[in-house]
């Protein structure tokens, strides 16, 4: 599903050049479910922005369901991400002015689906993740643990290949997160989704199938 070959990726500050990552290889097979763990500055982060095509590497390639998605242009990145990639954060990015249900539908606003589609698939994606009696509440009105669920809602709403997630329990306390992981668990092994997690957190770890771990931007 992921095949990471030889990528390297560093950032110029000033005329300073700061390696972040070194000939990284690394396979994902379709339906894993993979943890990266390592300390703060290891290049974890960034190994999932490559991998989701948010950022792009300096050398090497990155396939993701079949498409180099290194070699593609800006516009058809956003396309294929759009498509292919559901962004989990550690702080939800939910829109305050809008309701549960509005934020799960906009991935679906860059889609050809009808209104009445659109709230089929949003009230199934809420159902899921156990709010489907939150659909017109605000961010503002929920608990952290309920607002990482709508930000998982709107990760799956779109039904991707692949799901990201940066430290999805970093700001949650023990028993949301738990919560939260079981739900992640649910998605890889009843949906089949191939989820790769960056986390500190030992005990999330233990729900992924795999953990590989990134120091000074290595991976072993």
């Amino acid at each position: 599903m992921i095949e990471v070959h030889n990528i390297s990726k560093s950032y110029r500050r000033d005329s300073l050049e700061i390696p972040v990552l070194s000939n990284i290889t690394l396979d994902v097979p379709e339906g894993e479910f993979l943890a990266l763990m390592g300390p703060s500055g290891s290049g974890k982060t960034t190994l999932l922005n490559l991998i989701a095509g948010i950022d792009r590497p300096n050398t090497g390639s990155i396939t993701v369901n079949g498409t180099d998605i290194a070699t593609l242009n800006e516009s058809n990145l956003a396309t294929w991400r759009s498509h292919n990639v559901g962004f989990i954060f550690q702080f939800y990015n939910l829109l305050p002015v809008l309701t549960a249900f509005e934020n799960v539908e906009l991935p679906l606003l860059l889609t050809n689906l009808s209104k009445k589609e659109r709230r089929e698939h949003v009230e199934a994606a809420l159902k899921l993740v156990g709010l489907g009696d939150r659909m017109k509440h605000y961010p503002k009105q929920l608990s952290g643990g309920q607002e990482q669920r709508v930000a998982i809602a709107r990760a799956i709403v779109t039904d991707p290949t692949v799901l990201v997630a940066d430290e999805p329990t970093g700001d949650l306390d023990r028993v949301s997160a738990g919560e939260i992981m079981v739900l992640m668990d649910r998605l890889n092994k009843e949906f089949k989704k191939t989820i790769v997690m960056v986390t500190h957190d030992p005990r999330a770890a233990e729900k992924a199938h795999k953990v590989m771990h990134l120091d000074k931007g290595e991976l072993n």
